[in-house]
């Protein structure tokens, strides 16, 4: 298995183009479309927050439906949340707006419909069908218009997020590749940002879902900024079986080589969207391993990554490692502290910080060179079983205030 550019395009069959809709600042692109012409069986997972955004809604009643798909339309600039019908008027617009551009060849339940940014704002839905034209005429299957299409549905976020494999399938060449935005309301209640997936490996829909909906726990999940969990959370993938490898139906060595592929695409984006939280100066992760179970190490990993104190401490390269054992102690999971050791742990060192129930004396110098590096880990080994989990979140710097003080206006 190895990594290849490309990104939503490195699977065979599919393009993507973006243009500036007017949604956001002159000239910025804010939009991008996704397409296959071959169709596409695709699954999704969706926000957990009980006010869903129009999009969400749209997009889960045709993941439900078992509709074949062909194309995916994104904004950034309006969430098209808390916008009532005429939100999901736009949707269906924006959909049928997509088929019509392929002469109807394609239907209007066929076109998935996402967006991101302000709630509470209604779509210029007209300025986005101009685009939608646009972008058609623009549709390629090259790494420049799927990288132009990761930066049109970025809001907050500082770069652009894009990552794509080849692995073999009974001897076929196969890819899956996908582009994610999430850099503010971050949180791991599923899936905590927008996430798009393609790949032409040929597997039932059932597996397709089955894949998707196990993998998430462990990647998407296990993400923290802020705490917030947004209303226009999706993630989807679609397949549109152009490989040529023999169908997936069962879950046979072929289905875990698919899964394990799965699993790198979402970790990878997984984690760049940690590091690139809103005024992140640190990606911070947090290894838990020797629990009881693996939804205890879950549950302990992402309440430490998810501690404001902990973060504010991080930001501030300060080893207050007794604020991860609080988190961790109010996280729900039942362990026995006095078995706990904890390390700060990267690329420059490891530091031994509290060992069996007792804090232990550490080089203040050496704490403060570990944590001036970008990437940090708090190592928390339990020493009560064999399961392992690991959530990566980011520090909390004066300027995720700033952001979020003036997001709007």
């Amino acid at each position: 298995m190895i990594s290849v550019n490309g990104g939503v395009c490195a699977a065979s069959g599919f393009m993507a183009a973006s243009a500036a809709a007017g949604i956001r600042k002159k000239g910025r692109e804010d939009m991008a479309l996704l397409f296959s012409k071959e169709p596409c069986k695709v699954a999704g997972t969706f926000t957990s927050n009980v006010v869903k955004a129009a999009p969400v809604q749209w997009d889960k009643k045709i993941v439900a439906s078992g509709n074949d798909v062909h194309a995916v339309v994104v904004n950034s600039g309006i969430a098209n949340a808390c916008t009532g019908k005429e939100g999901l008027d736009a949707c269906l617009q924006l959909a049928r707006s997509v088929a019509y551009q392929f002469g109807n060849e394609i239907s209007e339940d066929s076109v998935l419909v996402a967006s991101t940014g302000v709630i509470g704002m209604q779509l210029p839905v007209e300025k986005m069908q101009d685009a939608i034209s646009e972008m058609v005429l623009k549709l390629s299957d090259g790494e420049e218009n799927a990288t132009l299409a990761s930066k049109a549905i970025m809001t907050t976020d500082t770069v652009n997020k894009e990552f794509a494999v080849e692995f073999e399938l009974s001897g076929k060449k196969v890819h899956l590749g996908g582009m994610t935005k999430g850099s503010g309301m971050i949180h791991p209640r599923m899936c905590t940002m927008l996430c798009f997936l393609t790949t032409d490996v040929a597997i039932s829909k059932e597996l397709l879902q089955k894949a998707l909906s196990a993998d998430i726990t462990d990647t998407y999940n296990m993400i923290s900024v802020d705490g917030d969990t947004s209303t226009n959370d999706t993630c989807v993938i679609l397949s549109n079986g152009t490989a040529g490898n023999e169908e997936i139906t069962e879950e046979n060595e072929d289905f875990k080589t698919f899964c394990e592929a799965l699993h790198q695409v979402n970790s990878t984006l997984a984690t760049r969207m940690a590091a690139d939280g809103e005024g992140a100066s640190h990606l911070f992760t947090a290894k838990v391993v020797g629990a009881k179970s693996k939804e205890e190490a879950r549950t302990l990993a992402r309440a430490v990554v998810s501690s404001t104190l902990t973060k504010a401490a991080i930001y501030g390269k300060d080893a207050n490692w007794g604020r991860i054992l609080c988190a961790m102690g109010y996280s729900g999971a039942e362990f026995d502290p006095e078995k706990v050791d904890l390390y700060f742990v990267n690329d420059i060192g490891k530091i031994a910080l509290y060992k069996q129930g007792v804090p232990l004396d550490f080089d203040e110098d050496f704490a403060l060179e570990i944590l001036s590096y970008q990437e940090v880990t708090a190592l928390i080994e339990m020493n009560e079983g064999s399961e392992t989990a690991t959530a990566w979140g980011c520090d909390l710097t004066h300027e995720y205030v700033d952001i979020n003080a003036e997001y709007r206006t």
